[in-house]
């Protein structure tokens, strides 16, 4: 069985052109920098006129090696966070199945702990 995360964004008006550019931006530097081959990357889906107001949408398929969840799930998390900061207005909802990732307008998106130091280094670091 697996867990996905998934993260939708919505509001009244569309993205401007400087917003759709910002967030090609940022999928391209997320795409680039994303370490883990073998694992799937932040996606957002192609626009659906059915839903005119989502404005952005997509999912990250979270590894099944539990050493690699954190890593991926913090990459994909600071990404989605740049996608919230580049659109702004827009009303968000990021989550795993059925567990809401809280928002922090400091830290962005995370699982309470996830970038704690300690618990790096007992899984190997991030």
């Amino acid at each position: 069985m697996s867990v996905s995360l998934y993260y939708c964004a919505s509001r009244n008006t569309p993205p401007t052109d400087a917003e759709s550019a910002a967030v090609e931006r940022i999928v391209a530097a997320h795409r680039a920098s994303f370490p883990y081959e073998d694992q799937e990357s932040l996606y957002l889906y192609d626009s659906d006129d059915s839903r005119p107001d989502e404005i952005a949408a997509g999912s990250t398929k979270m590894p099944f090696d539990p050493g690699a969840v954190l890593p991926v799930l913090d990459h994909v998390l600071r990404s989605v966070t740049e996608l919230r900061r580049a659109l702004p207005g827009a009303e968000w909802r990021v989550h795993m199945d059925d567990l809401d990732v809280p928002w922090d307008e400091t830290e962005g998106y995370a699982l309470p702990g996830m970038r704690d130091p300690d618990l790096a280094a007992e899984l190997g670091g991030l």
